[in-house]
């Protein structure tokens, strides 16, 4: 875009600017707009949607052929799979600078003015009519439907003050004052949650956006707007309320449908990128590659547990949060030790609960287990699983006979990491096996201790060993079942859950 003092600022110069000429500014409308600039982005190889992971195959192709068929689209999904981030992203799409008749609540086009005010201005000065510039950004206009949204809100109401002011008749065109509808004229309008949109407002939205024309107050309105319009909604909502009416479906060109990421990578890709990690602090804060499976698995766990309701979903944001919180509990330890060094612990993941349980909405038997419980149990069972992928099939039976001939330990989160690794280092085989976990001898206690402590949780998680309030971690219990007819008795493990 040039600088802004070489933009053309009257009608007449917009006119002679070989840059802007009325075909371009005049008779393209919005979605042939998008469409050029994403063609032009496309050939060009550039990232179509920058921060978007695992939707590269799925979501991103749908929303290019919908953009591409200039289409009205809609995106439904469950909560934190970046629906919003998404349409907000279309605006890079936009160009970067674009002419208006300045002063216009609407943004009227100067070669094709739609309101009375702007037809008068352009009549009167002529080639003189002052012209302003709208950025990418402000040709964005977003919505969050709720149920107390009125038409007055969307499209418009009657001002009264205006036609006093002006010496108008209240019937006439110059004294509306505009909606948000009507602002977002020559942008991308979105709104949020469309199913929540009472539905006598989601009638004016589609008549005036297929007709162009709607009542205000009782006075007929002619307002042929250009816009794209990109709504959000989750599809309980959407398909199961029915809360959308008809004629607006069937206006919306495409519907496409969001997910949560399918890969354990491409969770930990995402946590990683919005989680608050790089933060200023006295301390060095290093987090585990294992710390950031099991928070991440936490997730993916939850989506499939039948005690947790489906059709509300786990946001991405229970990730985020966990693994924010799960740092900075690890980094509380270290200022109160004096340590240079934070690492995070399994231990400070069950410090995060938190951050765990009121993004999960349970169902009746997660309500009767309780939602600490639930979270635990699931923690436990993530801890089970990223365990496996480092240490499935290896010897732990030196750790688990230590733990049978009586040994016990209870970590205490307060303490020092050299306190805690010399605690660990007491039990025999334990730290031969973290070398698994690439750590080594030289690398800092807080290290150490922390992959050390994993191995134990991995243990615990699979009922090898065996983990309390009042003793930490001890050897698992076993209790004698009564003997069947014909069969000789046979050892149980008894669970208990921390």
């Amino acid at each position: 875009m040039s600088p802004a003092t070489e933009l053309p600022r009257t009608l007449g110069a917009l006119r002679r600017s070989s840059h802007f000429p009325e075909a371009k500014i005049g008779q393209r409308s919005v979605k042939d707009e998008l469409r050029n600039n994403l063609i032009c982005k496309i050939q060009r190889g550039e990232t179509l949607f920058p921060g978007i992971v695992g939707y590269e195959d799925t979501v991103a192709p749908q929303m290019v052929n919908a953009i591409l068929s200039r289409h009205n689209f809609i995106l439904l999904g469950l909560r934190g799979q970046a629906k919003t981030r998404l349409i907000r992203l279309l605006t890079r799409l936009l160009d970067e600078a674009l002419p208006y008749v300045e002063g216009c609540e609407i943004h009227d086009n100067p070669y094709h003015p739609i309101c009375r005010r702007c037809r008068d201005l352009i009549a009167e000065s002529g080639d003189d009519a002052p012209v302003a510039w709208l950025d990418r950004e402000h040709r964005y206009v977003e919505k969050l439907a709720t149920p107390d949204v009125t038409i007055a809100d969307m499209i418009g109401d009657i001002d009264p003050i205006k036609a006093a002011r002006r010496g108008k008749d209240i019937s006439d065109e110059l004294t509306v004052h505009y909606g948000l509808l009507p602002r977002a004229n020559r942008g991308i309008f979105a709104i949020n949650e469309l199913p929540d949109l009472a539905g006598k407002i989601q009638v004016g939205l589609f008549n005036i956006m297929q007709e162009g024309d709607v009542q205000i107050k009782g006075y007929p309105v002619r307002l042929p707007l250009d816009m794209a319009l990109v709504f959000t909604a989750n599809p309980e909502d959407y398909t199961a309320r029915g809360k959308i009416i008809t004629p607006l479906k069937d206006r919306i060109g495409s519907e496409i449908r969001t997910h949560y990421p399918a890969a354990l990578e491409q969770g930990i890709a995402i946590t990683e990128q919005e989680a608050w990690l790089d933060r200023p602090s006295p301390i060095e804060v290093r987090i585990p590659d294992y710390i950031k499976q099991v928070v991440e698995q936490l997730a993916f766990l939850a989506r499939e547990d039948k005690r947790v309701d489906k059709r509300s979903g786990v946001s991405q944001r229970l990730p985020i949060s966990a693994l924010e919180n799960v740092i900075s509990n690890a980094e509380r330890r270290a200022l109160k030790a004096r340590e240079n060094v934070a690492v995070p612990r399994i231990l400070d993941i069950y410090s995060a609960l938190p951050a765990i349980t009121g993004k999960l909405e349970l169902e009746y038997e997660g309500e009767l287990k309780g939602g600490d419980t639930v979270a635990r149990e699931i923690i436990r069972t993530a801890v089970g699983k990223v365990y496996d992928q480092y240490f499935e099939g290896a010897n732990v039976s030196q750790i688990v006979q230590w733990f049978d001939l009586g040994g016990s330990l209870k970590l205490d989160e307060t303490v020092g990491s050299s306190t805690v690794l010399k605690q660990l280092s007491a039990i025999q085989g334990l730290i031969d096996k973290i070398k698994t976990l690439k750590v080594t001898a030289s690398d800092p206690d807080a290290v150490r201790a922390a992959a050390a402590e994993f191995v134990l949780e991995g243990l615990y998680a699979h009922r090898r060993i065996n983990r309390s309030e009042e003793r930490g971690f001890v050897a698992e219990e076993k209790r004698r079942e009564p003997a069947q007819e014909g069969r000789p008795e046979r050892p149980n493990f008894r669970r208990q859950y921390n």
